[in-house]
């Protein structure tokens, strides 16, 4: 099996006639969005919007989180955001909430904000780059909660960069 990466070519396949392939999906999803930069969106958060993490529990143990932000797995984020909804949640009763959904990467945030777009939601966007452009950007966040999340041997007034350079060797 040959695993493909957004931006790369594929062998040429017959598709089903009809079908877009997630490249064109993806554009289409982006061009209704005003998407922002990890500056940008951090600032929207800091003013009132609702910052959502949509990525799995897995990767918010390996790679850590944003301090405030809303975990809403991407499974259930329609159901809690459709004001319509019987299982919203009690903040998402209104269609001019401003939302910021982010993955990991920036890819499955912006099919999750048209979803919510879609819905009505009609200020929902994402966070160009996901977590990992957040966390290069220098903005705050909390963990990993993996290893050296709990390093009883090292100085407590060490960063969480710093702690990570030094090897573990218990």
């Amino acid at each position: 099996m040959e695993l493909t990466h957004p931006g790369r070519s594929c062998p040429e396949t017959l598709a089903p006639a009809g079908s877009r392939g997630i490249d064109e999906i993806l554009a289409e999803a982006r061009r209704a969005l005003h998407r922002l930069d990890p500056e940008r969106a951090h600032v929207a958060h800091r003013t009132g919007a609702v910052l959502v993490d949509i990525r799995p529990a897995a990767q918010r143990a390996a790679y850590g989180t944003i301090p405030g932000a809303l975990i809403v797995e991407r499974n259930v984020l329609e159901w809690r955001f459709d004001p319509r909804s019987a299982a919203r949640l009690p903040l998402a009763g209104r269609y001019d909430l401003p939302v910021v959904i982010f993955c990991q990467e920036g890819y499955t945030s912006s099919l999750a904000a048209a979803a919510l777009q879609q819905i009505g939601l009609y200020r929902a966007t994402d966070l160009i780059g996901g977590f990992a452009a957040w966390t290069l950007a220098g903005l705050p966040v909390l963990g990993p909660s993996g290893v050296y999340a709990t390093r009883p041997d090292l100085p407590s007034h060490l960063s969480e960069p710093e702690r990570r350079s030094i090897p573990d060797r218990r």
